[in-house]
């Protein structure tokens, strides 16, 4: 279904693109054609990726906090002058970890990357598609609700912007993965993560490489006519069992 140059000529940016589930999507990018800029706030991660990256094509990194709109100004100011444009944005950055509502700071809420881009870039090539990858909270998320929050508001925003933009040319979806076998399971206890695979209707976790493969869909002409959507690839989970077993405090 995807021919090599599918994504020849066109700009990718990936936040979080330095590791697990990003660092996929970007190569899977390379390895179409596209030209990628990841970024990242752990300049050790930004590394990592690149070293995997570079040998596949023209790829650039960039170290940022996506909760400092500052700097997204920045790494709008290099996509435009290594590239000039910007064709896809993958919102990946912002994993989840688990807390309790009461414990979160003020700024695991927080975050702005969307709007810059869309009128930085979109807007004047009249032409644009954003994947914002959010999370399978479709009974809510305990014991993590800070995330159940946010990932629920990207996509109600997904659904605003669908109808706002759609005139503007730019489409805009949501990929809501379930368990990923990737470096982000570890930001959750070992005795969290044993066993999971039992309350997945298909027995196993997902992988980078089939999550990556549906936002690459997402992103090029063949979903041309999608837009406001957020798509579960999630084995069935949400549909049957209990994946967190919150037992309270």
């Amino acid at each position: 279904m995807f021919q090599s140059n599918l994504f020849q000529g066109k700009t990718a940016l990936v936040t979080g693109g330095g590791s697990g589930i990003g660092l996929e999507i970007a190569r899977q990018l390379l390895q179409y054609g596209a030209e990628v800029f990841i970024a990242s706030r752990k300049a050790e991660r930004l590394e990592q990726g690149m070293a995997v990256l570079q040998p596949l094509g023209a790829v650039h990194s960039y170290q940022l906090d996506i909760r400092e709109p500052e700097q997204i100004v920045g790494l709008a100011d290099l996509i435009a002058e290594k590239s000039g444009k910007l064709d896809i944005l993958v919102n990946n950055a912002g994993g989840q970890f688990p807390s309790l509502a009461e414990d979160i700071s003020p700024k695991g809420w927080q975050a702005y990357m969307t709007q810059a881009m869309a009128k930085r870039f979109f807007f004047p090539q009249n032409q644009g598609v954003v994947t914002n990858i959010v999370v399978n909270n479709f009974r809510g998320l305990p014991g993590m609700a800070h995330t159940g929050a946010a990932r629920a508001g990207v996509s109600n925003l997904t659904q605003s912007l669908a109808v706002e933009w759609a005139l503007k040319g730019v489409r805009i979806n949501c990929v809501a993965p379930g368990i990923i076998q990737s470096s982000g399971l570890e930001n959750y206890p070992a005795e969290l993560v044993t066993g999971i695979a039992k309350h997945i209707p298909m027995k196993r976790l997902g992988s980078t490489e089939e999550v990556a493969a549906l936002v690459l869909f997402l992103a090029s002409p063949m979903a041309a006519y999608m837009t406001g959507e957020t798509i579960y690839m999630d084995g069935g989970a949400r549909l049957w069992g209990d994946i967190w077993q919150y037992e309270g405090r």
